[in-house]
């Protein structure tokens, strides 16, 4: 993963201006300590901060056209370049880099090539026969991206806000799916699936066709020059990519240079849940796996820096990028530059725990598409930060634009969760990779119920944020919370404590406004809410408040549900 910074129409061209701009990028630094580049043209600057995944010797960027009037710093990867680069034979590649075919398809195409990349990416392109520029986003977000105003009238994008927030007035995170065009004045949606609109699909279930989706997203993301691995976490979604990249990886270009074993990582707290599980797939299908622990405290110590490099004070979040931030420095140390993760699934096909409450498949369907559309700001900024704090890329195969437009099209009454029919969670997905004759995993771990990554590297990591926050703040603060925070107040001790770091690091305005609020159980929306009242009363992001549903679920509250239950009985 890559750093971008492009600020263009500035009024202020002289040198300070492009040391400021150097100084600035800087800050990107983590995301891309292989190389800096920087290209300014007239009031125009693009900057870039480079991670070598693909074609490390010759593809630092800035890139170019032939006759370099066309220039584009990129963050991201393009795994369909071989095949564009195909339909583009008159024209001459500077680079192997899979970014370069951008300048290309649009000095052919013009703006409207978007829709032609298959991958992930945030890019800013400057042509400068016009000095016209677009910005872009992938089509769910899973590369960051921003967008700000300078006081001179100068528009700027970074990966990061923290290049943006001390010279722009006001910033927004860019949204996905999206192109900026300077000739149309403004931003317009260029990411238009079917599924986006929310009406009910009809397509039948078909297993194979599921099945055959996810093992080319899984191949397609293996495209790489340095070595790479899986995160393992021992769940459904990280088994199933680590099952079929292992299964993959001979046929692949990557294990003519790095060997055929794959690579897993696993992190938790030592006797967590994850551990257990990921080893026990690790040993099936026979990776070099890596079991990597933490302590509550090394968390705890952590949460300042990680904050400031997630950019959020999202209280899922912060639990989840926590362990997945100290276990890419670790990832880091042995060499490895990419990973695959298992990022997507669960808003996809519903598997929350909470979806058991679905009352019908309209809903369930409506709010798997309102998940998919906010990944943005939640799991997929905590992949990409986690990892891109040390240099890692993150590659998440369920949200292949072919593999959800292939399980959104699918009559949602298959997602719906019914025991009476021997159907938990996923069970779509599950029941497409059990195989019998060459299975993919061992069914006990093919059909494992859902557990958060917060929650899987060990229950008592939660706990213990709980009792640090309880310790940092107290109940005047929380009592007065609304005066001092009146967006987005903080509801607990734990988020209280959360928000007073992001402040610190993050002062302005536009930073608190990026985050989203609103009341969740077990990772829900606020709209899902309202299918359990007792959720009302546990708002807590963990699996565990899933009550009567997670096999370990928060038992003070689940004592209560039953007590009340009794009470009325009486």
């Amino acid at each position: 993963m890559c750093g971008i910074l492009a600020v263009l129409g500035v009024v202020d061209n002289s040198q300070l201006k492009r040391a400021r701009i150097i100084e600035l990028s800087r800050r990107l630094r983590h995301r891309g300590p292989d190389w800096s580049g920087l290209h300014s043209y007239q009031d125009c600057y693009l900057a870039h901060q480079r991670l070598a995944i693909v074609d490390p010797t010759s593809g630092d960027q800035p890139l170019y056209n032939q006759d370099k009037t066309v220039i584009v710093t990129v963050n991201g990867e393009i795994y369909n370049h071989k095949k564009l680069r195909q339909g583009l034979s008159s024209h001459q590649f500077r680079t192997g880099s899979d970014c370069e075919v951008i300048a290309h398809l649009y000095e052919e195409h013009g703006e409207e090539f978007v829709d032609m990349l298959d991958g992930m990416f945030s890019f800013v392109l400057l042509d400068t026969k016009d000095k016209s520029f677009i910005a872009a986003r992938d089509a769910i977000g899973i590369t960051p991206l921003y967008l700000g105003w300078g006081h001179d009238g100068s528009i700027w994008f970074a990966s990061e806000m923290k290049a943006l927030m001390d010279d722009c007035e006001r910033f927004i995170p860019f949204p996905p799916g999206h192109i900026y065009s300077s000739k149309q004045g403004g931003l317009r949606r260029w990411y238009n699936p079917p599924w986006f609109s929310e009406t009910i699909p009809s397509t039948p279930y078909d297993a194979t066709i599921l099945r055959e989706a996810f093992e080319r997203a899984v191949f397609k993301r293996m495209m790489t020059d340095v070595p790479f691995g899986v995160l393992l976490s021992g769940g459904l979604d990280s088994s199933l990519v680590a099952a079929v990249a292992n299964r993959y990886l001979a046929k692949s270009d990557a294990a003519r240079q790095w060997g055929s074993q794959l690579h897993t990582f696993c992190i938790g707290l030592k006797g967590s849940p994850d551990l257990k599980a990921a080893q026990e797939v690790a040993d099936y299908l026979g990776t070099c796996h890596h079991e990597l622990h933490f302590t509550v405290q090394e968390g705890i110590d952590a949460l300042e820096e990680v904050i400031y490099h997630i950019e959020t004070y999202d209280v899922t979040t912060i639990r989840a990028s926590t362990p997945m931030f100290l276990m890419s420095r670790k990832i880091k140390s042995l060499g490895v530059k990419m990973v695959l993760s298992g990022e997507g699934s669960d808003e996809i096909f519903g598997g929350y725990l909470y979806f058991h409450k679905a009352p019908n498949k309209e809903e369930l369907h409506q709010e798997t598409c309102r998940k998919i559309k906010a990944l943005h700001l939640y799991d997929c900024l905590r992949a990409n930060k986690s990892t891109s704090a040390w240099g890692i890329e993150a590659r998440v195969p369920f949200l292949d634009k072919e593999f959800i437009n292939t399980a959104m099209a699918m009559d949602p009454e298959w997602k719906m969760i019914r025991p009476d029919l021997g159907r938990i969670e996923k069970w779509v997905l599950r029941n497409a990779f059990d195989d019998d004759k060459t299975p993919y995993l061992p069914k006990h771990i093919l059909y494992r119920q859902k557990e958060q990554f917060s929650d899987g590297v060990g229950y008592s990591w939660i706990d213990g944020l709980k009792d640090h926050a309880s310790a940092q703040v107290t109940d005047a603060m929380l009592k007065h919370a609304n005066f001092v925070y009146p967006e987005n107040t903080p509801t607990t001790k734990e988020g209280y404590h959360y928000r007073t770091i992001f402040e610190k690091l993050f002062p302005k305005n536009s930073a608190r406004l990026s985050v989203p609020g609103g009341p969740s159980v077990a990772c829900s929306t606020a709209k899902a809410v309202e299918w359990d009242a007792a959720w009302s009363k546990n708002l807590d992001p963990s699996g565990r408040a899933a009550l009567g549903v997670h096999a370990d679920a928060y038992k003070d509250a689940v004592d209560t549900k039953i007590s009340e239950a009794n009470n009325k009985s009486l």
